[in-house]
Order: C-alpha cells, then structure tokens, then sequence
C-alpha cells in the first residue's frame, strides 16, 4: 500500500520512495541476479531438463520419416501430446486438491473452476500459436538436418528479447544486445553452404520454402512463449496444473480442428489418428509431453530468456546425437557456430551485463527521521538487496514476490 509517497517492500517490509513504473518492470531482471539456492537449484533442474527433451525432439523427429517422410499426419501427434499433457495435469490436479489443508480453497469446486478459466483465458492464445508452431517442427525437417533446425530455432532469443521489452516493458543492457547479436553471428555461420539444393514437392524452391518456413518458426513461438508467460504470471496464485489444464485443453480443440480439417480436404480415411505410428512417434509423443510440461515451470518461475538459452545447449547434444546416429557430418561451420553462440551466452547471463540504472531511475531510500538512523543504520543495505530480491507491485492490488518463497 502506498502511504506518504513511500512503498513497503511486500518481501522484508522496507520502504522505498515511491518508484518509477520502468524501475518496476525491470525488478524482475534484477532478481536474478541475487537467488536463493533453492531457486538456483530449480533453475538448473529446468535447464538440465530442457537440454534433454529439446535435444531429443529433433532426433526422434528425424527417426520418425520414412524416405524422407512422414507416413502418419503431424497434427495426430499434436493432438496425442496435448492429450497426454492434459492427463498428466488432471492427475497432478487431484494429487494437489487431496493435499489441501483445511480452511484451503477447494481447487475442483465448479466456481473456483469457473472463475479460473475466466481469468486464464488468455492462455487461448499460445495454445493456438503452439499449435501452429508444432505443425512447423515436422515441416522444417523436410528442409533441414536435425543440428541446424536446433541452431535455427536459437533466432527466437532475439525475436522474444524483443517482445518482452515491447509487451512487458523488460529492459536489456547495450552488453545483452551484443551477445544477441553474437548469437545471430553464430547462427550464420552455421548456416553457410548447409542448406540442401533442389526443390520441395510443392515446387517452390528449397531456399525461398526455408526461408518463409524459418521466419516463421522463429516469430510464431516466441509470441507464444512471450504470451504464455505474461499470462501464467499474470495469474500467479492460480495453481499452476490448473493452467496447464486450460493451456492444453485449449492445444487439443486447435490441434483435433486441424484434423477435421485435414479430414475435409484428404477425406474420411485421414481420420485414423493413429495410421503410420510407430515407437518411434510413441517415444516423440511421451517426449514432447514432457518438453511442454517443463515449458510451463520456466515460464511461471523462471523467464522465457533463461528456457531459450537453456535450449541453445541442447544444440550440442543434438549435433553430436545426429552426426552418431545418421551420419550427418559436424563442419567446421557447426563447430565455430557453437562456440560463438556459447559465449554469447556467458555473455549475456554475466554479471557484468547486468542493466545499470540512470540516476534517475534508482529507487531511492526515504530519508528517516535522525533519531531513527542509529537503529535502521543497515537499512541502506537491506533496502538495496530487497530492491534485487523481489518485484514490486504499485497500487491497490496485492503484492507478491514474482517466484515462490
């Protein structure tokens, strides 16, 4: 609550002369860089994780063609995972709803539900974007190796570093937009001389097919991702498989309405959702599951820039992985590609890069009476690490610390 033009830190309770809106939307990227090692502990579960599963999808993807197609239907795959996520979510929901304590709001009652999926509804919009996104995994493959569509999908850093500054008023240092732009560099590079000559079986030339292609798999998902995090965080004392729920039931109606599309043009006989699976599509399903699952937890607790990166990691593995298994060759493209990207990387997660406030934009400390300083002498301190600790929230609405204590 604001009172005498001061603010009380919802977190340790210290006040701060009332601050900038732009001081605010940054005080989530000066969260991270003082966090609790139980937070730093979940981060490196995430990216560990997330370089597993993303490194694997391209693999499993490839393993799933057939001379160089696939004889079962992407959007069925879709459709199977977001299924799959929505099992997954009800159960989690009914092993959190038994856990409740007394007194709780009950999470499955028919109008907290209700009120729920009213306030979530803006979770719509990155479903139907991950469902286009989705389709567009299987079409890239058509144009490119495992490897590169990996190092392609890095461009989403800067197309989402860019919409977080636009939509939720992020703010990065000149030191950050250079490592973006190291990792551009690095993207290049790889990209010289590695992309297949020919044409596509719609006779539209390869070059100009990969280039609309990427344009697109690079803006589609980073609005979803950008998207998605705004609107879990917006609801953030909603339970978060409760999200999850409304995310993916929304992904199932987009993906099963691309099969009813699908049936319309191909006919009836496109229908069987399962014609041409194999274990391998069995292993890509569980997988992307499991991807989307762990997308939910960055975006909630940690940020869209950290899951990016993090999947920049997986480049590796995924390289490695298609050179073993499909003989695709590492050129010495590859190699400097990488390691450009990964010193963008520290780069831009270094502490040096870090955004420095204009004097005009630091939140000030309000000056107390003289008879208080001797008994608030560390508050100077204290106030500052707060600042660093948590998200301020202005105005009548509650205030909360941006990741869970």
């Amino acid at each position: 609550m604001m009172k005498n033009g001061t603010i009380e830190c919802s977190f340790c309770h210290s006040k701060l002369v009332n601050p900038s809106s732009k001081s605010i939307s940054r005080a989530y990227d000066r969260r991270q860089s003082k966090l609790s090692k139980k937070h730093r502990a979940l981060n490196v579960l995430l990216v560990v994780g997330d370089c597993m599963l993303v490194g694997l999808q391209p693999i499993l993807v490839y393993m799933c063609k057939v001379d160089g197609k696939f004889n079962f239907s992407p959007i069925s795959v879709n459709f199977l995972t977001e299924v799959a996520k929505v099992i997954f979510a009800l159960v989690m929901l009914l092993i959190q709803a038994r856990n409740q304590k007394v007194g709780e709001k009950p999470l499955l009652s028919v109008s907290n539900f209700v009120q729920a999926a009213r306030n979530n509804v803006l979770l719509a919009i990155p479903a139907l974007l991950y469902a286009i996104n989705n389709y567009l995994k299987f079409t890239m493959q058509l144009y490119f190796n495992p490897a590169t569509v990996k190092m392609l999908s890095n461009l989403k850093v800067l197309v989402i570093a860019v919409l977080l500054k636009m939509i939720m008023k992020r703010r990065f240092s000149i030191i950050q937009w250079e490592a973006l732009a190291l990792l551009l560099i690095g993207i290049s590079i790889n990209q010289l001389s590695s992309s297949p000559k020919g044409t596509t079986s719609m006779g539209v030339s390869i070059s100009m097919g990969a280039y609309i292609c990427t344009f697109i798999f690079v803006t589609v998902p980073s609005m979803a991702s950008v998207f998605n995090e705004y609107a879990l965080k917006s609801q953030y004392d909603t339970s978060i498989y409760l999200q999850n729920l409304f995310l993916y039931g929304y992904g199932a109606i987009f993906n099963f309405l691309g099969i009813l599309g699908t049936v319309v043009i191909k006919g009836p006989e496109s229908f069987d959702i399962l014609h041409g699976h194999s274990k391998a599509t069995m292993f890509l399903i569980i997988n992307n599951a499991a991807q989307g699952v762990l997308s939910s937890f960055f975006f909630k607790y940690a940020d869209t820039i950290l899951k990016k990166y993090s999947s920049t990691v997986a480049t590796i593995f995924t390289g490695f992985a298609s050179a073993a298994l499909f003989g695709h060759t590492l050129t010495i493209n590859f190699i400097l590609g990488i390691s450009i990207v990964f010193i963008s990387m520290h780069q831009f997660f270094s502490p040096l890069s870090k955004v420095k406030e204009e004097e005009d934009g630091v939140l000030k400390l309000e000056t107390f009476k003289k008879n208080e300083r001797s008994r608030d002498s560390s508050f100077i301190n204290i106030a500052a690490g707060a600042n660093d600790e948590v998200l301020l929230r202005v105005g009548s609405e509650e205030r909360q610390p941006l990741l869970p204590t």
